[in-house]
């Protein structure tokens, strides 16, 4: 079974989708046209979707979905957290889905993008065909403190630079005076938070040292759409009910999934996905050895595209 990216493609159609509430969603759909749907979720929240994204999936035998949720990447405006909730975006998945005229689809996502895979598939089981979720987020509060907190325990110095951007006697609310600063107008305020919240993520990324994803990270579009939209979703508690994702997982449990994780995922721990898949027994359980949070970590990408792989037999 193949375990490499397909070649790179461009898209065939590509637009923005008018959500009538001020925000434009970017689109586009590569691949064969008239093939299985798959929606690709990016994560962040606020992160955006890349050209390599399209490159999971056979276009012999995918359409493949692919956009920009609601302040990320090419949607307008850029970095707005106004009407931005986790039911916007699910919302807009469907608005996307019936506007290109798509009766049920393969969702694929990873970290936020499991998270809002998982909520859309629990909100839309019957628009679900299946679904291949990575680096699983389930949004609890222990998540969000590891996040903020618990990661020096494994990366100190990313950590001490993460922290240390802010005053000493701001460091016990790092959420709150980083969003602070993150939703502050001028960008000589928000811009240097962004960069910093950012690259603390992608240094913790992946199981060995890679520089070229931390520059990634702190390209100013995606520093200042990452640390802005993610830092609103925390505050807010991912806008979903405690425990929610788990305790709907009953809806369904009978569709065909696959989870893939890395074991040594610092930015979200295995922990959550052994949950995931404790209460989600039937669906299939990957667990890379060697391998971080990145989906482009050696055996994480292997692993989604043989799940992109297995998935090809499915009808629509």
């Amino acid at each position: 079974m193949r375990s490499d990216l397909y070649p790179e493609i461009e898209p065939v159609l590509t637009g923005h989708l008018d959500t009538g509430d001020g925000h434009a969603v970017y689109w586009e759909v590569s691949g064969n046209v008239r093939g299985l749907p798959v929606v690709f979720v990016h994560g962040g929240p606020g992160s955006g979707a890349k050209p390599i994204h399209r490159r999971f999936f056979d276009p012999e035998i995918y359409c493949i979905v692919v956009f920009d949720q609601r302040g990320a990447g090419r949607s307008r405006p850029f970095g707005a957290i106004e009407r931005n909730t986790t039911p916007d975006l699910i919302a807009d998945m469907e608005r996307l889905r019936e506007h290109l005229r798509i009766e049920r689809w393969i969702v694929f996502g990873g970290s936020w993008g499991s998270t809002l895979g998982l909520a859309y598939a629990e909100t839309h089981p019957e628009q679900v065909i299946a679904l291949i979720l990575r680096g699983i987020f389930l949004c609890r509060p222990s998540e969000l403190h590891w996040f903020l907190y618990g990661m020096k325990e494994v990366f100190p110095e990313n950590w001490r630079r993460f922290a240390g951007y802010l005053p000493e006697a701001e460091r016990d609310d790092i959420l709150g005076h980083y969003h602070r600063r993150l939703t502050d107008p001028d960008p000589a305020v928000h811009l240097p938070a962004a960069r910093v919240w950012s690259t603390y993520e992608g240094a913790c990324s992946t199981l060995l040292p890679s520089p070229e994803t931390v520059r990634g990270f702190g390209e100013d579009v995606t520093a200042l759409g990452l640390a802005r939209i993610e830092a609103h979703y925390f505050v807010n508690d991912c806008f979903l009910r405690p425990d929610q994702l788990l305790e709907d997982v009953g809806r369904i449990r009978h569709i065909p999934a696959e989870i893939v994780q890395g074991r040594y995922d610092m930015v979200c721990p295995i922990r959550s996905a052994d949950d995931l898949h404790r209460a989600w027994p039937e669906a299939g359980y990957k667990v890379v050895p060697d391998a971080g949070h990145s989906a482009f970590e050696p055996g994480i990408r292997a692993a989604l595209v043989q799940a992109a792989e297995k998935f090809k037999k499915l009808k629509a």
